[in-house]
């Protein structure tokens, strides 16, 4: 705010100072107000975007930056099946992409990768993605699989990590029952998958679940972030030969609207990959007949959510 002072020819110049004095005041006295109204006023809540690619491909727009999380962007059955699980004759992925690859990249800032399993990072696509894209991965392991890819900015992320105004905390889980973990060479396969909140001033938070099944790390975050968005990555994927599944299921999706009872629950890793068991038709009518259709999202391939 600029404050001009006239006088007349017949002003004191003690007054021209007094009243240059009280002009500045004024105007310091009006600012501060002005910041302390701001600083006591709840900010306008920004609005997410969420678009869901295929299986667990989404691209999510948060506070002015736009994340894609596990990109597989191969052709429909570009992949043979996953060796022992079910219905593994099947190739991968079972569906087109829904757009050009050259749309999945538009605008996209950094990409996150829970993990390095193949229907969440393909290497035969890698060559689509800029080489020099911040990359967001889990620890120093798959960190080294994709340097070795030619990736030059690839970051670990931290127990909380700020990306550009972004906050990410990295949560956990296990892609797996107890069962299939205690068989070494199996849980070797299976491995680590980690899952993120999206935190920002005047964001709705978003907690990205990822690989793993209804564990109390799951419960513990619900409660600890209050989370407005949660997505799980709910196909029910299943091994030949064990019982239960390696990610959420259709009961883990009633069981999330229960422990966030003020989120919105969004299903995907869905319809894509040779080892679901759940489909969205299925899911739907599970969702219909629990009375919970007004809590849960089930997006198709390219539909775009605003939270």
């Amino acid at each position: 705010m600029i404050h001009v002072v006239f006088w007349s020819g017949n002003m004191q110049p003690m007054t021209v100072v007094r009243a240059i004095a009280l002009s500045v005041a004024m105007g310091a006295a009006s600012v501060s107000a002005q910041a302390a109204a701001e600083a006591n006023s709840t900010s306008p809540t920004s609005a997410v975007r969420m678009q869901h690619i295929r299986n667990a491909t989404t691209k999510i727009s948060y506070a002015g930056k736009t994340f894609l999380v596990d990109p597989m962007l191969a052709k429909k059955g570009a992949y043979p099946g996953f060796e022992g699980t079910f219905r593994s004759n099947l190739r991968n992925p079972l569906v087109e992409l829904p757009m050009p690859v050259e749309d999945v990249l538009k605008g996209v800032d950094a990409i996150i990768v829970t993990h390095t399993h193949l229907d969440h990072w393909d290497g035969g696509e890698h060559r689509l993605l800029p080489k020099g894209m911040p990359l967001i991965v889990q620890n120093e392991s798959d960190a080294k699989i994709i340097r070795a890819q030619g990736f030059t900015d690839v970051r670990v992320i931290g127990e909380s990590t700020l990306f550009e105004g972004v906050r990410l905390t990295r949560t956990g889980g296990q892609h797996g029952t107890d069962e299939m973990y205690a068989d070494s060479r199996l849980a070797g396969f299976l491995g680590q998958a980690m899952g993120v909140v999206f935190q920002a001033q005047g964001s709705p938070t978003v907690y990205l679940v990822g690989d793993t099944v209804w564990r109390g790390e799951v419960e513990q975050n619900l409660a600890r972030f209050k989370p407005d968005v949660v997505i799980l990555n709910a196909g029910e994927a299943r091994l030949v030969g064990y019982a239960g599944a390696i990610i959420m299921s259709k009961d883990d999706v009633l069981r999330a609207t229960r422990a966030a009872p003020d989120a919105t629950i969004v299903a995907v890793h869905l319809d894509a990959i040779n080892h679901m068991d759940l489909s969205r038709k299925d899911l739907q009518e599970y969702v219909q007949q629990n009375g919970i259709e007004d809590r849960v999202l089930i997006p198709a391939d390219g539909e775009t959510l605003k939270f």
